[in-house]
């Protein structure tokens, strides 16, 4: 790791970049291959388990890296979101309305980008991600409640955004 510390600021974000690149590339592989063996509905099945527990351990893993307090609400899951993985590779935003909501709506996804300009329908994310930042939040703080604003298959045009959560308290 000696190595990595000696390198650039520069150097160090654009690995950054390519580390999540690649994350979500492998993702993308090892979800193609289950389809390719057990079928979609048992790939988004596997991809929901598989997910529900990755979500909780980066929580804490965030969580614990940057000394975000256990149970802190709706302003430790803000922060939290916030170095999530997917932060470098797809723009979001996040929005407080009141101290008891918290959106977060993701503007692209590469993902769905990348099928749309193979000609492809949006993936049906939506069973994964129900699971994926339920399981989130939930690892940030117990009390906050997840639900879904819009997430593929489920999709607005025009809503300018590609999947959409809100958490409460």
């Amino acid at each position: 790791m000696e190595h990595l510390r000696n390198l650039p600021r520069e150097d160090l974000l654009k690995l950054i970049d390519v580390h999540a690149k690649n994350w979500l590339a492998h993702d993308g592989c090892w979800f193609q291959a289950a389809e390719e063996r057990y079928g979609l509905e048992a790939a988004i099945e596997l991809d929901a388990r598989a997910c529900g527990r990755f979500s909780q351990i980066e929580a804490r893993r965030i969580m614990g890296a940057f000394e975000i307090p256990e149970a802190g609400g709706l302003d430790a899951l803000e922060k939290a979101l916030g170095l999530r993985l997917y932060t470098t590779v797809n723009p979001q935003t996040i929005e407080r309305p009141n101290d008891n909501t918290l959106v977060f709506k993701m503007l692209e996804c590469r993902v769905q980008d990348a099928r749309q300009r193979k000609g492809l329908p949006d993936f049906p994310c939506k069973p994964v991600g129900l699971v994926e930042y339920t399981k989130f939040a939930e690892a940030v703080d117990t009390r906050i409640k997840t639900r879904c604003l819009q997430c593929p298959p489920d999709r607005t045009e025009g809503s300018g955004y590609v999947c959409g959560w809100e958490f409460t308290t």
